[in-house]
C-alpha cells in the first residue's frame, strides 16, 4: 500500500559504528516516521563499506594502492600483505562468509591455523598461556570450542587488514573509529576542511559510490546523517559532500549523539556547504517540524533545535518551543532495509562478558528515555539524552519486543540505556514471563541496592544474560565526591546477586578522577582484584576520566578541586576540556603511568591470571613510588557474609 504522504526520507549510517549489529538510531528514526505515514528507508553504509573494501576486488585495489606507495614507505603490515597477496585474495570471501555465518564449515580450516596468512596481530596470540599442547590458545577455547576458536583468527585477520588500509590509504582508517582526530573536541571546523578538500582515496571512493547507488534506489526528498560518535563525523561529511554535488536538489539533516554533545554552539557557517540542517536532541520533534518546513507547511522560524545558515551567510539556531514526543508514543523501531544476514559476528576478546559487543546481532531497544538518577558529576546530565527521563508501559514495551522479533527472526535484544531503572526491568521481566516471550538480553544499569537477589534471580528467568554496570573508581571517598549513589561493598552484594543468577556482569572503571591518588588507585585495584575473587564480575574496562563541558566537574569545577584550562576560541566542537588537578603525585609518576598498570591487571584478571597475586605488581612505578594497599584482604568477602 503507497505511503499517505509522498515525502520520503533516506535515513544512513555512516562509517564507523559496528559490523555486527546495526547502530540503532536509524531504525528508531524510520519506525518513529512510518508510524506517523512517511515513506521512510533506512541503509547502513558502514556495513556496505566495509564489505566492499574487504573482498577479492576490494583487496586487488588495495594491493594496487599499496603499491603505489615508495618502498621506504611501506610499513610492517603492508608488506607482509603485499608478500601473501594471493593467500588474502583466495581466503578473504570464504572468511566473510564465515563470519556472517553462511559458512559455519569453515571454522575446521580456519581453527586448524593452515588457511589464513597469519599476520602482525597473531602475534597477540603469544599473550595467552599454552595449554602444554603447543596451541596458545587451547586453553581458552578447549576442545568443543572450535567455531570461536575460529572466530578469534578470523577477526585477527581482519584487522591485520584494516592495519593496511590504515597504512596504505588512510591513516585514520579502524573499523570503529574512523578519523577519528578530525572531529573529536574540535574547535574549529578546518580540519575536516581540509580532509573533505583532499581527492578521494580509495575509502572515500568506495563509499562515494555507496552512497549515490543508495540515493538512486530511493530518490529520497530528505537524507539524514546520524553521527553518533566522532568517529563517524567525517564519514557523514564525505556523504553529504557527494549527494550536493550529484544531487544539490536534496536536503540534509546532521544529528546523532556526537552532535548532540559537541555541536551545541556551532558557529562555522562552512557546515552548511554539506549539510542543510543540523538538530539536536531527541530527533523526533525536530524532524515533524522539519519535514513540515520542507513541505510548506511550516514556516524556517518554527523549527524546533536545528541550526541553519541564514540568508545573512551566518549560523542560526532555532528553537521554537513545543513538547517533546512521549517516549511511550515514538512507535517502535525497525530494522526493514538492513541486510541483517550480513553483519559480521567478530570475536575481538576471549572473555565472555566483552564479546557481546562485537560477536552476534543484537536488537537494540531503549527502556526508558535519559537517567533516572542523573546526579553522577562525570556525566553530561545537563544534556537532554540524561536529563529528560521518560518511561514507557512494561506491555509497550513486549509489544515493541514482539513486533522486532516477529521482523528480525532473531530474539537478542541489547537494552542500550543510560541506566536502565529497575523497576522498569522487573516490570518488563513480569510481562515478558505472563506472556511467555523467549528473548536474551543485555544491558547497562547502575549498581544500587534496588537490585536484590530476587530481582536478579527475576530477571535471569526472563532471558537476562548479561549486565554492565558503572564501579567508576573503586573507593568510596570518590564514589561520594562522584554523587554515584552506591558503596564498594553495596556492589559487591548487587554484583554477587547477578552473578549467582549466572547473569555476566561487566564493570566500566575509571582512573584519574579529581583529587585521584596514587594511594586511592592502588586500592581500587584491590576491590576489582576482590571482586574477580569472590566472582562477583566477570570482566571490566577501565577508562582515563575526561572532563566535558556538560558535566557537573566541568560546570563547577572549584567543588572538586579543580582548575578547568581556557579553550580556544571555538566555532565547530565543543566537549572535552583539561584540568588542572593541585593533588599532589610523586615525581615520576602520573596518572597514565597508572593506568598503564590497571588495564593489565584487568585484563590478566579476565582471563583468570594473577587473580591471588599482590596488586603492586601490576604498576611499574619508580622504586618505593607503589604503595601497599590499605584495603583488607578479604574485605570483600566479608561484605558477602
Amino acid at each position: 500500500m503507497p505511503s499517505p504522504n509522498p515525502f520520503k526520507v533516506l535515513s544512513l549510517i555512516p562509517p564507523m559504528t559496528q559490523l555486527n549489529t546495526p547502530y540503532p538510531s536509524t531504525a528508531y528514526l524510520t519506525g518513529f516516521l512510518r508510524s506517523r505515514g512517511f515513506d521512510a528507508v533506512q541503509e547502513d553504509l558502514a556495513l556496505a563499506t566495509v564489505l566492499a573494501l574487504l573482498n577479492k576486488q576490494g583487496l586487488t585495489d588495495l594491493r594496487d594502492a599499496a603499491l603505489a606507495l615508495p618502498v621506504e614507505d611501506r610499513s610492517g603490515p603492508v608488506n607482509f600483505f603485499l608478500d601473501h597477496f594471493n593467500d588474502y585474495a583466495v581466503s578473504i570471501d570464504p572468511v566473510i562468509a564465515f563470519l556472517q555465518g553462511r559458512d559455519s564449515t569453515l571454522s575446521h580450516r580456519i581453527a586448524g591455523r593452515g588457511f589464513l596468512p597469519e599476520g602482525p596481530r597473531f602475534s597477540a596470540l603469544d599473550a595467552y598461556e599454552d595449554d602444554g599442547t603447543g596451541d596458545p590458545i587451547g586453553w581458552a577455547f578447549g576442545a568443543l570450542g572450535q567455531t570461536d576458536r575460529a572466530r578469534h583468527l578470523a577477526t585477527l585477520y581482519l584487522n591485520d587488514l584494516a592495519d593496511v588500509l590504515r597504512d596504505a590509504v588512510d591513516e585514520g582508517f579502524e573499523f570503529v573509529r574512523y578519523a577519528e582526530r578530525l572531529a573529536a573536541s574540535q574547535p574549529s571546523f578546518d580540519a575536516l576542511a581540509e580532509a573533505l578538500a583532499q581527492p578521494p582515496n580509495l575509502i572515500d571512493l568506495t563509499l562515494e559510490r555507496l552512497a549515490l547507488q543508495a540515493i538512486e534506489r530511493h530518490q529520497p526528498t530528505l537524507v539524514l546523517l546520524s553521527a553518533p560518535f566522532p568517529g563517524s563525523v567525517y564519514a557523514a561529511f564525505r556523504i553529504a559532500q557527494c549527494i550536493k554535488r550529484s544531487y544539490p536538489q536534496i536536503r540534509i539533516g546532521l544529528g546523532g549523539g556526537f552532535v548532540n554533545t559537541e555541536l551545541r554552539e556551532l558557529k562555522d557557517a562552512r557546515v552548511f556547504d554539506h549539510v542543510d540542517f543540523v538538530t539536536l536532541d531527541g530527533g523526533e520533534r525536530p524532524l515533524l517540524s522539519l519535514i513540515e518546513h520542507l513541505q510548506g507547511q511550516r514556516s524556517m522560524q518554527r523549527l524546533q533545535r536545528t541550526f541553519i545558515r541564514n540568508d545573512a551567510g551566518q549560523v542560526q539556531y532555532i528553537n521554537m518551543q513545543e513538547p517533546d514526543i512521549p517516549f511511550e508514543d515514538v512507535g517502535t523501531p525497525t530494522w526493514d532495509g538492513l541486510p541483517l544476514h550480513k553483519y559480521l559476528s567478530l570475536l575481538d576478546m576471549l572473555n565472555p562478558m566483552n564479546r557481546l559487543w562485537s560477536d552476534g546481532r543484537w536488537n537494540k531497544l531503549t527502556v526508558a528515555h535519559g537517567c533516572y538518577w542523573k546526579k553522577c558529576s562525570f556525566c553530561d546530565v545537563s544534556l537532554d539524552y540524561i536529563s529528560r527521563y521518560e518511561t514507557a508501559q512494561a506491555s509497550t514495551l513486549v509489544d515493541r519486543i514482539e513486533q522486532i522479533v516477529a521482523e528480525t527472526g532473531q530474539t537478542g535484544f541489547h537494552f542500550v540505556d543510560e541506566a536502565a531503572p529497575p523497576k522498569a526491568l522487573k516490570a518488563l521481566a513480569e510481562e515478558l514471563l505472563r506472556r511467555g516471550v523467549q528473548i536474551s538480553w543485555w544491558g547497562n544499569i547502575r549498581f544500587e541496592k534496588t537490585f536484590t537477589p530476587e530481582l536478579c534471580d527475576l530477571l535471569a528467568q526472563s532471558g537476562c544474560i548479561a549486565m554492565s554496570g558503572g564501579l567508576e573508581v573503586a573507593s568510596d571517598r570518590l564514589l561520594q565526591l562522584m554523587k554515584k549513589g552506591v558503596s564498594v561493598e553495596q556492589v559487591a552484594q548487587v554484583t554477587k546477586g547477578f552473578a549467582d543468577a549466572g547473569v555476566l556482569v561487566h564493570a566500566y572503571l575509571m582512573y584519574g578522577f579529581p583529587t585521584q591518588t596514587v594511594q586511592d588507585t592502588v586500592d581500587a585495584l584491590e576491590y576489582v582484584r576482590q571482586l574477580f575473587e569472590n566472582g562477583c564480575i566477570h570482566s571490566g574496562f577501565f577508562h582515563r576520566f575526561v572532563c566535558t563541558v556538560h558535566s557537573p566537574v566541568g560546570q563547577n569545577p572549584e567543588a572538586y578541586g579543580v582548575t578547568l584550562l581556557p579553550l580556544p576560541e571555538g566555532t565547530f566542537a565543543k566537549n572535552d576540556v583539561g584540568f588542572v588537578d593541585p593533588t599532589p603525585m610523586p615525581p615520576g609518576v602520573d596518572h597514565d603511568l597508572l593506568g598503564q598498570g590497571l588495564k593489565k591487571a584487568i585484563y590478566n584478571f579476565m582471563h583468570g591470571v594473577g587473580v591471588e597475586n599482590d596488586v603492586r605488581q601490576w604498576f611499574e612505578l619508580p622504586k618505593g613510588q607503589c604503595p601497599k594497599t590499605t584495603v583488607p584482604r578479604h574485605k570483600i568477602a566479608k561484605a558477602l557474609g
